[in-house]
């Protein structure tokens, strides 16, 4: 069943309505991915420089007014601006989260698309199109039981998860030049290098590993669609001073968090307690 096209002429939906919703999401975000894929094999490799690609740019040009077709409210989006009203809705995109690795060539950005009620994350789609397990979506809206990966349904609960041995710890694609650093900031987990946080907690999310970092600012684009994927596993996101994320104000989506850690609550409170500022410290030993 498709979504209703919801403009601003007509009755807003109730959150009965997300799940539907979601059907288009997906689809405008695995359209996006096919521009991703596009780019990533243009023989002189993406256009752009340092972290801003043209593709970004094209990409929430097309989804900005797709998303607005099935739902007309405030808008936060990485490349076009944030537009808020105080509507009780607001999309917040990222069309390419992990540009930076993107522009080297490395596969594993996401295209990131969530939705906000009343400043609680009620939908997501994280969508990496390229990726060593291949094309991967995870979305989820309110009202749906399970999450959904590959259109399948995913059970997952994060609420008793805790780092073990056997469990992979999600972090940046830099983590790879510090291996002895990382390893032992994780034990007893293990550490799996990659880029886009969005994806890094979608995974987490999806059942994969237990905890997501990240040691540089996040924004908001980067983190709400996977932080709705996390409300449906009893997961969340925190700071660096382990304050929860929330966006009930534009203040809250002017505010970058310096670290960000997500996934199940009881392994990220053991990993917030460890010293991450080490990893930034052999940075700037160099």
């Amino acid at each position: 069943m498709s979504a209703p096209a919801i403009s601003g002429g007509q009755q807003m939906p109730d959150l009965a309505d997300l799940p539907r919703i979601l059907e288009r999401v997906i689809g405008l975000a695995m359209h996006a991915g096919r521009l991703i894929e596009a780019e990533l094999a243009r023989p002189e490799g993406p256009r752009g420089g340092g972290d801003k690609a043209q593709v970004d740019i094209e990409i929430e040009g097309m989804l900005r007014p797709g998303l607005m077709q099935l739902l007309e409210c405030d808008f936060a989006g990485e490349e076009t601006g944030i537009s808020l009203s105080g509507d009780a809705f607001c999309w917040v995109v990222d069309p390419n989260d992990g540009t930076a690795d993107f522009l080297q060539g490395t596969p594993g950005s996401a295209v990131a698309i969530g939705l906000l009620h009343n400043g609680l994350p009620v939908l997501g789609v994280v969508y990496a199109p390229v990726t060593d397990r291949g094309r991967d979506c995870i979305a989820w809206a309110q009202g749906l039981p399970t999450l959904l990966r590959n259109f399948q349904p995913v059970e997952r609960d994060l609420s008793s998860s805790s780092l073990t041995t056997g469990t992979l710890i999600f972090v940046s694609t830099a983590a790879a030049s510090k291996p002895h650093l990382n390893a032992e900031l994780c034990q007893p987990a293990s550490f799996y290098p990659m880029p886009s946080i969005a994806y890094r907690l979608a995974r987490v999310a999806a059942g994969d590993g237990v905890a997501a970092v990240s040691l540089y600012n996040v924004s908001t684009h980067d983190v709400v669609a996977a932080h709705a994927l996390l409300r449906a596993v009893h997961g969340d996101i925190w700071d660096e001073r382990g304050q929860p994320l929330r966006y009930k104000s534009p203040a809250h989506f002017m505010r970058s968090p310096q670290f960000c850690f997500g996934g199940a609550p009881a392994a990220c409170a053991e990993l917030m307690g460890r010293p991450w500022q080490s990893v930034l410290m052999s940075d700037s030993a160099k």
